[in-house]
């Protein structure tokens, strides 16, 4: 195995230019696919990775149920170093897997609650997806999943914040919300917060995956109402009276975060962002998925390689 089995677990490091960059130059709908793909891929190579040096270091307890063949010297000498590493991968692998199952049980508590809190306003206020909630706190968000088959989700609004808004940045306001659900963007949150979990190397990646969803709904929605001036008054009216604290609006796990809400207004402001990946925004932007790219494409080879090795020469150890 040697350093291959090492490699998936520093190469997400190479995937942190990329980061900053596709957030600035490319299309939000694009930055938020790419990473969301690339984080993805990493974790999974890093925590397989873990998984195999586990599997070594388990062979070197007593008691443990694998195979006598699998801790024989011969097989030790044949994975080298590995031993130490081992068992320290044991404890980490099992640090990866509570803190993912961790975000998955927060993500389906907060997904239960908010079902529940639509409950008793179910009827009063709701027009199709959206649902409105007297309340005198200002807050919105997107509930995927929605009642009944074909439904996307709904979108919750409270009185208080549609009071706080011109009709003109009502509809801008559950245009964005709505396009949390097409876009099903709690998936790729969800995705990006399990990698970041998996290896902190990719908690950059989380954070800029929760603002290219942001600006994607903010961009779908200056296409909907047909005024990038009407959304970006939304968003900072919205976010001035927002009162996170308060009501079923705190939704970790699926519900978009806020992000930098400046630079959201400014993006809104300037033209709309070209689709097109081809050519590269910019010099610095076409290095950095080069290099994403080169240490992706590493890190699932050596995986790949590592996964191999160990499978042969355990299959060489165990009696038939």
């Amino acid at each position: 195995m040697g350093v291959f089995v090492y490699l998936p677990l520093v190469l997400p490091l190479t995937a942190l230019p990329m980061a900053r960059l596709a957030e600035q130059h490319l299309h939000p709908r694009s930055a938020t696919r790419l990473l969301a793909v690339t984080g993805s891929t990493l974790a999974l190579c890093s925590t397989l990775c873990l998984a195999l040096l586990m599997v070594v270091g388990t062979a070197q307890l007593p008691g443990n149920p694998l195979p006598d063949g699998w801790s024989d010297p011969e097989v030790r000498a044949a994975v080298p170093y590995e031993e130490k590493a081992g068992l320290i991968a044991i404890g980490v692998l099992g640090a990866v897997l509570a803190a993912c199952g961790s975000t998955l049980l927060r993500h389906t508590r907060a997904r239960i609650r908010a079902a529940h809190a639509l409950r008793p306003t179910a009827g009063s206020g709701d027009t199709g997806d959206l649902a409105v909630i007297p309340s005198p706190d200002p807050f919105a968000y997107a509930l995927p999943g929605g009642r009944g088959r074909g439904h996307v989700g709904q979108v919750v609004v409270s009185t208080a914040m549609m009071e706080c808004l011109d009709p003109h940045e009502r509809r801008a306001l559950v245009a964005h919300e709505r396009a949390h659900l097409t876009g099903g963007h709690h998936r790729y949150l969800l995705a990006t917060q399990l990698a970041a979990r998996a290896n902190p190397f990719l908690l950059p990646l989380r954070t800029a995956v929760a603002y290219s969803t942001e600006r994607w709904a903010d961009e779908e929605a200056a296409y909907a109402v047909g005024s990038r001036r009407a959304v970006a008054t939304a968003v900072g009216k919205a976010a001035l009276f927002a009162n996170r604290e308060a009501g079923p609006a705190v939704l970790p796990g699926f519900a978009a975060a806020a992000g930098p809400v400046p630079r959201r207004v400014a993006a809104l402001l300037d033209p709309e962002p070209s689709a097109g990946l081809w050519p590269p925004a910019s010099a610095h932007l076409a290095v950095a998925a080069v290099t994403a790219t080169v240490g992706t494409a590493v890190s699932a080879l050596s995986s790949l390689n590592a996964t191999v090795t160990l499978v042969g020469i355990l299959h060489a150890a165990t009696p038939l």
